[in-house]
């Protein structure tokens, strides 16, 4: 890994509602270096997806406050004008979508819309831009990818349109890649299809990686490091070894509690009681406290990133209760956090 290739720093989103503003992302700070793959994991609303569009000028409701600093290559994104951030959305910056059959226009061919970023972003003719789309479905594992270049996105299945959206995305060969959610709604065998593509891809593109998500599985196979996010917050952030063994932050250790393990032990899945806070109304402190066994008085002041260099956490407990509390948190899962690493392949990807 090499110098920093994405800063963020201090980043706020807001919608203004008729109920209120909502905060979507409170004070985010995170960086990926380049070759890096950063893990961005938490559950739905979280701000995970709304804090990447923001940085990639995507988030265009006249109702939405964009505040923070998004710097990438010497430049800060969130004040480019609009022709400067197409330049380099599509061939500096790319994205996954979600939804594959959503982010593809149903009425253009999937050859058409590779060939239309092609030539928007290069000098390449019509006749080379189509080429070289047959070559990029034939990297991503589309079979006939001279005939299925011809198909439109209906035509493809969930996983083969997920294939067609990585080829897309890489097609210009961005710095940097940001994955929404790749393997969402894909079956087991699919989702390892993908994950495995996209590592032989990185491998040979040299892209950096912000990957979304909120599979604890997949970030233990593929991040490098790890960003924990729960209501538009950072809570916990440090390398994926150090983050799946000894995790800092009792919504981490909720979340992998939650996941099953892979060696055939049974154990009692951990879930983490009561629901979100609404972003509508944050409490003042933490705002995990409302749903933490942990709680103290304390925890009406909102706490900030802290901890050992690479690896700090937002929470009030005493770092040398912390192991005690972990254990605590995660009782019946046979083998807690530690056996959650172990099981879930915590040293696959190096």
């Amino acid at each position: 890994m090499g110098d920093t290739l994405l800063d963020v720093e201090d980043l706020h989103v807001e919608f203004r509602t008729r109920a209120g503003v909502v905060r979507a992302v409170d004070g985010l700070s995170l960086s990926v270096g380049a070759g890096e793959v950063l893990g961005v994991v938490g559950e739905s609303g979280s701000g995970k997806s709304v804090s990447m569009y923001s940085v990639m000028g995507l988030v265009r409701d006249p109702n939405a406050t964009i505040r923070g600093v998004a710097r990438f290559e010497g430049q800060d994104l969130l004040t480019l004008s609009d022709d400067r951030m197409r330049a380099i959305r599509g061939r500096r910056i790319a994205m996954i979508f979600q939804d594959p059959m959503t982010a593809l226009t149903p009425v253009y061919t999937v050859g058409w819309q590779i060939v239309e970023q092609l030539r928007a972003h290069t000098s390449m003719t019509k006749r080379e831009a189509r080429s070289r789309a047959v070559e990029l479905l034939g990297e991503v594992g589309i079979p006939e990818p001279a005939r299925r270049v011809d198909n439109y996105p209906h035509e493809f299945s969930g996983g083969m349109r997920q294939r067609a959206m990585i080829a897309m995305a890489l097609a210009c060969e961005p710095t940097l890649l940001i994955a929404d959610e790749p393997t969402t709604a894909l079956d087991v065998t699919t989702q390892a299809q993908i994950l495995d593509l996209m590592r032989r891809l990185m491998a040979q593109h040299g892209s950096s990686v912000i990957l979304i998500t909120h599979d604890m599985g997949v970030i233990s196979e593929m991040a490098d490091r790890v960003v924990v996010m729960y209501a538009g917050r950072a809570v916990e952030e440090g390398p994926r070894r150090d983050l799946l063994r000894q995790a800092q932050h009792p919504y981490t250790w909720g979340l992998l509690g939650a996941v099953p393990r892979m060696d055939g032990r049974r154990r009692r899945l951990v879930t983490i009681p009561g629901s979100s806070v609404s972003p509508l109304d944050m409490p003042p402190g933490c705002a995990f406290a409302p749903r933490c066994a942990f709680r103290m008085p304390v925890c009406d002041s909102r706490p900030e990133l802290e901890g050992p260099p690479g690896h700090r956490s937002a929470c009030w407990i005493p770092m040398e209760d912390r192991p005690a509390r972990r254990a605590e948190a995660t009782e019946g899962a046979a083998g807690g956090t530690e056996g959650f690493a172990a099981s879930a392949g915590a040293g696959g990807a190096s």
